[in-house]
């Protein structure tokens, strides 16, 4: 089965699984060399319009979604979503992180390093909730950002969070082989293929490909089944997290918690910048709204419900280990495992890497679903080829979008191994999360053919006075960590940046259903913060930020800049080339 074309006053069955040119380029700047070759010369300019052009939201949920031929199916709860978020959220990273700075720079006050990164992450969830709420459709950031910040701004962004996606799908299916091969209790890379390859890129790894495929696969044939396998996992996972807790709190001893602050509150934000990657793929969460029954009521349950609880959670984990055994004493390789070794309890470290392995499951299931969305709604606007935005009728999934997650991903575990692969969020995500607080403010304070150009003004003074001390403020962290005159500036210029804001700017539009309270004052704060925890980040992360962002600048000189624009100025093509949505315009009229 497949979606419906017409040839004379025929209607034809189209398939699926088509791969004409039409299917991959159907642009008028993509006809032909002559077309191209124009589209190319009037690059400035079309840039131009694309860099102030901003999509609106009834285009985001009303007609987009159309391009993707069959909808997709309705089938998620809150109760759903909730687990999604488990899935997506906790994996190996709050075995390893927590022991790793818990010794190395937060000490027994790792706790309060987990209580800085989940406020941060907490702030991030508003923002994405009422977003999600207000635009429940499956681009997530890339939607909300398209609307309030413009085509350009909303491609780079998303175009690193997906790169990061591949990246990170490859890390996580290479530690999973690793924890596989500590469970079976056998040598390190024994289960890997050695090459005479360039070190780093020497050890195959099949059991990576064969776990993300398997992953992709299950994501592909239904999001209802790959909601239930979320369930199971999710629950073998809490099952073995919470007896890490209670067994941890059993054998505790009060005297390891001193001294609390070995390493002064430098250490703390230290190993926030760092743990807050555990709280690391909530946004996967807003992706799935177009799936969600009841967008307006499950959405803020499951997205704040389950980042609430994971928040508990790791703050109990990041007690429980110092309390168990001295802070100097924990192994930043297996910290839980020799702790539990510690006090006689070594069958527990089998135990440990099992949770691992589960979490690290569910984090490639739910992250191939979020990913998988992303792309389907990047491809309806045509910012890479449409056949990617197509929804196979009978599973209501993305599957070509899958598969283009899939297969980079699988090339990248089979041969790099975790020392050459970036970590699973860097630089780029922050910024991406930077940049929905900004969005949530624009959405907020600026309402197109409404608010007086003084207040527009006014607005990107005020922001720019936010961004400006809140840069300020991580980069004097980063010379000075001790000092304190440079926090006298911009700290001040923060608050009155925003004060000036919440007092000299009307808000121009209120939330429909659920919106984020205290503004300007959180989203301010979620700026803030992001840039910090950027700033807390090793050059090489914005190494990689710049040759991402690079790299995504050429393809949209070259390609999406005039895909993008031909769709936005389609009335002005030749008839033949135009796309017939008069059903579109009759669906969506009341």
């Amino acid at each position: 089965m497949g979606s419906m074309g017409v040839v004379g006053e025929e209607v034809q069955p189209r398939s699926y699984w088509r791969w004409s040119k039409q299917d991959f380029l159907p642009e008028e700047s993509f006809q032909s060399w002559s077309t191209y070759r124009t589209a190319l010369s009037q690059t400035g300019y079309r840039f131009k319009n694309r860099l102030i052009s901003r999509s609106d939201d009834n285009n985001e949920i009303g007609e987009l979604p159309k391009r993707s031929e069959n909808d997709m199916k309705r089938c998620l709860t809150w109760w759903d979503l909730i687990w999604f978020g488990f899935g997506s959220v906790i994996g190996a990273g709050i075995f390893v992180l927590t022991g790793q700075e818990t010794h190395d720079h937060a000490g027994p006050a790792i706790v309060l390093s987990y209580v800085a990164s989940g406020v941060s992450a907490m702030l991030s969830v508003f923002c994405y909730t009422e977003f999600s709420v207000e635009v429940p459709v499956a681009g997530g950031a890339f939607a909300y950002l398209r609307i309030e910040l413009g085509d350009f701004i909303a491609f780079i962004t998303a175009g690193n969070i997906l790169l990061e996606g591949f990246v990170g799908s490859a890390a996580v299916a290479r530690s999973w082989t690793s924890y596989f091969t500590s469970l079976l209790n056998r040598p390190s890379n024994s289960l890997r293929i050695h090459t005479n390859l360039t070190e780093g890129y020497n050890l195959l790894d099949p059991i990576a490909v064969a776990v993300l495929t398997i992953a992709a696969t299950i994501a592909m044939i239904s999001t209802r089944k790959t909601s239930y396998l979320n369930w199971i996992a999710s629950i073998v996972n809490n099952v073995v997290i919470l007896f890490v807790i209670i067994a941890a709190f059993i054998h505790a001893n009060p005297s390891n918690m001193k001294p609390f602050f070995p390493f002064g509150a430098k250490g703390v934000f230290q190993a926030a910048a760092i743990v807050y990657f555990a709280y690391g793929g909530f946004d996967n969460i807003a992706t799935m709204a177009e799936e969600t029954k009841n967008p307006s009521r499950d959405i803020p349950i499951g997205l704040i419900g389950s980042m609430s609880i994971i928040t508990v959670v790791y703050c109990l984990m990041a007690v429980s280990l110092p309390m168990m055994q001295k802070y100097t004493d924990i192994d930043t390789n297996a910290a839980y495992s020799v702790a539990f070794q510690s006090v006689g309890m070594t069958w527990a470290k089998y135990l440990v890497a099992l949770g691992a392995l589960k979490g690290m499951t569910t984090v490639l299931l739910v992250g191939t679903l979020g990913q998988a969305r992303y792309i389907t709604h990047i491809a309806r606007a045509h910012m890479i080829p449409p056949w990617f935005a197509l929804v196979h009728p009978k599973t209501g999934t993305p599957i070509n979008a899958t598969l283009l997650i899939v297969i980079p991903s699988g090339c990248i575990a089979l041969f790099s191994s975790l020392n050459v692969l970036a970590g699973l969020l860097s630089v780029s995500t922050l910024f991406i999360f930077m940049m929905m607080a900004v969005a949530l403010l624009v959405r907020r304070y600026y309402v197109r053919e409404i608010t007086p150009q003084q207040h527009l003004l006014k607005l990107v003074i005020f922001l720019l006075i936010i961004i400006a001390s809140s840069i300020g403020t991580s980069a004097y962290w980063g010379l000075n960590p001790n000092g304190w005159v440079g926090y006298v500036v911009t700290v001040p210029l923060w608050f009155f940046g925003t004060l000036a804001m919440a007092v000299l700017l009307p808000q121009q539009r209120s939330p429909k259903v659920w919106g984020v309270p205290l503004v300007p004052w959180l989203p301010s704060l979620s700026i803030a913060t992001n840039i910090f925890l950027m700033g807390s980040l090793g050059h090489q992360a914005f190494e990689r930020f710049g040759i991402c962002t690079v790299v995504m600048l050429i393809y949209y000189v070259f390609f999406g800049l005039h895909a993008t624009y031909d769709m936005a100025h389609k009335q002005d093509q030749p008839e033949s080339l135009k796309v017939d949505d008069s059903n579109i315009r009759d669906k969506a009229e009341p």
